[in-house]
C-alpha cells in the first residue's frame, strides 16, 4: 500500500481543492489511474487475505481439552474426532497436538522468586526401590517440600500417596518449620486438583483437599499443564532425593531408611544452595518470621494419621524404629494399629479399634509388660510352671538383659 500517496491526498481533502491525479501520478512515479483509485476508495493496493476454514476448526477446543487434561494420544483423539465428523487426516490432527503443545510449553512462565514465609512447592517422587541388606525390594515415594525463599526442604518416605498421605506429609512438614506458607504450589496430584481445564482456564480442586487448606489457611496454587518450570525448585529436589541410592544395601527395615532419609535432610539444609548461594538453614529465620502461624492442636490432630498397621510376631511383639514392644499372647499373628504420640512419647496398641495395650517409647531393644511376659513365658517353656516360679525367673534373669521391664 502506498501511503505517502494516501497522506498526499487526505493533506489535499483538508485544504477543499481539487485534485490534480496527473500531477500526483508524475510526482510518485505512478499510474494517474492508481491516484484516482486511492482518492475515491475503489483500490486496495493489497487484496486482503481470505482465512480458508479448516477442517480442523470445528474440533479444536475437542483436542485441546483432551490433550490438556485427559494427556490422551493424537492418534486416540483422532479417532474420538472422526466420529464426530472430522473428515481430515490424522497428520493434521498430528501437527496440530505438537504446535499446540509447543505454543503452550514456551508461553511465558511465571518464575516463583518468592518473598519470605510467601510460598512452598509440594511434589511427590514416585515408585523408587531400594534394596535392603537381605536382598528385599521396596518400592517407596518420597513426599518433597521447599520453602521458596530459604529453599528449606523437607522430604520424608511414605508406602503411598493417597490423600490420608498427603495431609499427614504436609502437616510433618509444618510443624518441621514452625509454620505455614501463604501458597502452595502442587503439581496436578489427583488428591488435590479434581479436574485442570486449560480449555476455559478453571481448575476443579478436590473438597476434603480445600477444607483441609482452609483449617490451615493457606492458598493452593495448581501447576498448569506444560508449566514444569513453575515447579523447578522441587524437581531440583528430586534430584537430592537420589542420594538415597548409596544406602541400597545398608539398611534392614523400612523404619531404618527413614531415619537415613531424616540425616540425608538434615545435610542437604546445611550445604551451600547454587540458587542462593547460600546453606538454606541460614534463610530459614527470615522464612519463620512469616509464616502462618499453626492451627490449634485440635484441628491438627483431625487430619493426623498418627496410626500404622503391624503384624504381631510368634513372640507376642510389634516392632517400632529397630525395638520391640510387647503385647498380649492372644494377638500372634494378628495386625493391630500402632498410634503415635510424640509429644507424651508414647505407644499405643489397638486391635478392631480397641486399645490393648500402651508403651514408652525407648531406646532399649526389648521392652516387656510384665502381665504379657509372664503370658509369653507360660505359653511356652514354661506353660507347667506357676505364676510364682515365673516372675522369679523374670526378676532374676530379665533385668539383666538389655529389656525394659514394666
Amino acid at each position: 500500500m502506498r501511503t505517502d500517496i494516501i497522506k498526499h491526498i487526505e493533506r489535499i481533502k483538508l485544504m477543499d481543492v481539487k485534485i490534480n491525479y496527473s500531477s500526483l501520478a508524475k510526482q510518485y512515479n505512478c499510474d494517474p489511474r492508481t491516484v484516482k483509485n486511492y482518492a475515491t476508495g475503489k483500490t486496495k493496493s493489497k487484496r486482503e487475505k481470505v482465512d480458508k476454514k479448516s477442517k480442523l476448526d470445528d474440533f479444536k477446543l475437542i483436542i485441546e481439552d483432551k490433550i490438556d487434561n485427559y494427556n490422551t494420544t493424537a492418534l486416540s483423539v483422532f479417532h474420538f474426532i472422526q466420529k464426530k465428523g472430522y473428515a481430515g487426516k490424522y497428520g493434521l490432527v498430528k501437527n496440530y497436538i505438537r504446535n499446540h503443545k509447543k505454543e503452550q510449553t514456551n508461553k511465558a512462565t511465571i518464575r516463583f522468586e518468592t518473598m519470605p514465609g510467601c510460598q512452598a512447592q509440594v511434589d511427590f517422587k514416585e515408585k523408587k526401590k531400594m534394596v535392603n541388606k537381605h536382598g528385599q525390594v521396596f518400592e517407596i515415594y518420597i513426599f518433597l517440600f521447599i520453602l521458596g525463599y530459604s529453599r528449606v526442604k523437607y522430604f520424608e518416605i511414605t508406602e503411598n500417596k493417597n490423600q490420608k498421605t498427603v495431609f499427614n506429609s504436609l502437616i510433618n512438614a509444618f510443624l518441621n518449620i514452625s509454620g505455614v506458607p501463604k501458597e502452595i504450589l502442587f503439581d496436578n496430584m489427583a488428591t488435590v486438583v479434581d479436574k485442570h481445564n486449560t480449555v476455559i482456564g478453571q481448575v476443579q480442586y478436590n473438597k476434603k483437599f480445600m477444607q483441609f487448606a482452609k483449617d490451615f489457611n493457606f492458598t493452593p496454587i495448581a501447576c498448569k499443564p506444560y508449566r514444569a518450570q513453575t515447579k523447578g525448585k522441587v524437581e531440583s529436589l528430586a534430584k537430592l532425593t537420589n542420594r538415597l541410592d548409596v544406602y541400597n544395601n545398608e539398611f534392614e527395615t523400612i523404619d531404618d531408611l527413614k531415619k537415613i532419609a531424616e540425616e540425608v535432610n538434615k545435610d542437604i539444609n546445611n550445604e551451600i544452595s547454587q540458587a542462593i548461594n547460600k546453606s538454606p538453614n541460614s534463610r530459614l529465620e527470615e522464612d519463620k518470621k512469616n509464616l502462618l502461624k499453626l492451627p490449634n492442636e485440635i484441628i491438627i490432630k483431625s487430619y493426623q494419621d498418627l496410626s500404622k498397621e503391624l503384624k504381631v510376631s510368634k513372640e507376642s511383639m510389634i516392632k517400632y524404629l529397630g525395638n520391640r514392644y510387647s503385647v498380649p499372647v492372644a494377638y500372634i499373628d494378628k495386625s493391630v494399629n500402632l498410634e503415635v504420640d510424640h509429644k507424651n512419647n508414647s505407644l499405643k496398641v489397638y486391635f478392631d479399634g480397641h486399645l490393648i495395650t500402651e508403651h514408652n517409647i525407648s531406646d532399649k531393644l526389648l521392652n516387656y509388660k510384665k502381665d504379657h511376659a509372664i503370658e509369653i513365658l507360660k505359653s511356652e517353656t514354661f506353660k507347667n510352671s506357676s505364676i510364682e516360679a515365673i516372675e522369679l525367673i523374670i526378676v532374676n534373669n530379665m533385668n539383666n538383659m538389655d529389656t525394659l521391664l514394666i
